[in-house]
């Protein structure tokens, strides 16, 4: 009876560990939080995902099972009323205990890739609460006195060591998804650590590496276009150095039939650069308001640039022929990413800036036909 038992106990064991196997398992204890919610999320590349609420026992107990591609580790989150009491990146057959208090402390068995997700969080927020202490004593200090002199060299320092430290993680860790998060801290809100236009190459390096073991994964996948973006920054930043001074910020990209055109090779007194997408209420907007102004100012010295930041080109050069656009249109495939996008700031379509003899011109927003009639009968009088 007793061989009996223990084969049953091994058995319920090893079944218990197979049901993982498709899966990853968390078994978890939040400590003073007995029948409780907690929030069980994913990071879906720029957003948390949530996935179930779950409700502890009297013990504060909760167990978990997740879907998990091959090949593809997640990063997953535990919540508790909304703080983060838990982060972890598994992997398809991954079964993680997680002990959790209600402030965020917690530790984790049965992951190396957790392990090293705790640290550098770990060691991001230790940072923080030093780099945030220093600065507030410059609150209260003279900013021209020696003393705010050494708190703002202290600083300096501060960061520099960090990025060394981080720097040295993500070469030492080449095929760690971890060192994905390490990429994109922040010093302080908006103030990102990789912040260097040179960073670009940390960002392909660790893309290139990461994708020789997760080909498939969206967070390496969302790595390399965010390595492409920071390439054609550093590129365009490079060209810009060795470029003649112009009133206007030139760019250079390929039409409909691959032929790449410059704005300064435009000699319309005004130029305007438009940046859309082929999306139906762009296009409408072609059709109802730029088409009939452009008929009757193009003679007069206006002229269209239009920068299309779709990603798919065939949609796009089809949109410019099936609407017969007549002006300037051109795309390089890369949507958001593109250089010349970042060269203008466009943090949304669609946008518009005018050129006007040569020289980048302060206009009004043009949201309309009348706003936009009105500006060019001013400037082409």
């Amino acid at each position: 009876m007793k061989n009996y038992k223990v084969l049953a106990a091994l058995a319920a064991g090893a079944l218990s560990l197979a049901s993982c196997g498709e899966k990853a398992c968390i078994e978890g204890v939040l400590s003073d939080a007995p029948a409780s919610p907690v929030v069980i999320s994913k990071l879906d590349v720029n957003r948390i995902q949530v996935l179930d609420t779950l409700q502890t026992d009297a013990k504060g107990r909760y167990s978990y099972k997740v879907d998990i591609r091959e090949g593809e580790p997640e990063f997953l989150y535990v919540f508790y009323h909304g703080k983060r009491v838990a982060s972890l990146l598994l992997e398809r057959g991954d079964r993680v205990e997680v002990t959790s208090d209600t402030m965020g402390t917690y530790s984790v068995n049965g992951s190396a890739e957790t392990l090293k997700l705790m640290e550098i969080e770990r060691d991001e927020a230790d940072f923080a609460n030093r780099f945030a202490a220093t600065s507030a004593r410059l609150e209260d200090m003279d900013p021209a006195s020696a003393e705010a002199a050494l708190v703002r060299r202290d600083l300096a320092k501060q960061y520099i060591d960090y990025y060394r430290s981080r720097v040295r993680y993500v070469l030492e860790n080449p095929y760690s998804l971890t060192v994905i998060p390490v990429l994109y801290q922040n010093v302080a809100e908006n103030r990102p650590v990789f912040g260097q236009s040179t960073d670009a190459i940390h960002f392909r390096n660790a893309a290139d590496s990461l994708a020789t073991r997760y080909p498939n994964s969206r967070y390496v996948k969302a790595l390399s276009e965010e390595a492409s973006r920071r390439e054609n920054i550093m590129r365009l930043g490079m060209q810009l150095q060795d470029a003649a001074p112009v009133g206007f910020l030139d760019a250079e990209l390929p039409d409909i039939t691959g032929k790449k055109v410059k704005i300064s090779d435009l000699k319309s007194k005004v130029v305007m650069v438009y940046f859309w997408t082929s999306e139906a209420a762009q296009k409408m907007f072609n059709l109802d308001v730029f088409i009939p102004v452009y008929e009757q100012y193009h003679d007069k010295g206006f002229e269209i640039y239009a920068v299309s930041l779709d990603t798919d080109k065939t949609v796009w050069a089809s949109s410019v022929r099936n609407q017969k656009l007549p002006w300037v249109n051109v795309c390089d495939g890369l949507g958001t990413a593109s250089p010349v996008a970042a060269l203008y700031n466009v943090a949304k379509v669609p946008a518009s800036y005018f050129i006007v003899d040569g020289n980048l011109d302060a206009a009004p927003a043009i949201t309309d036909e009348a706003s936009l009639r009105k500006y060019l009968a001013k400037v082409l009088k």
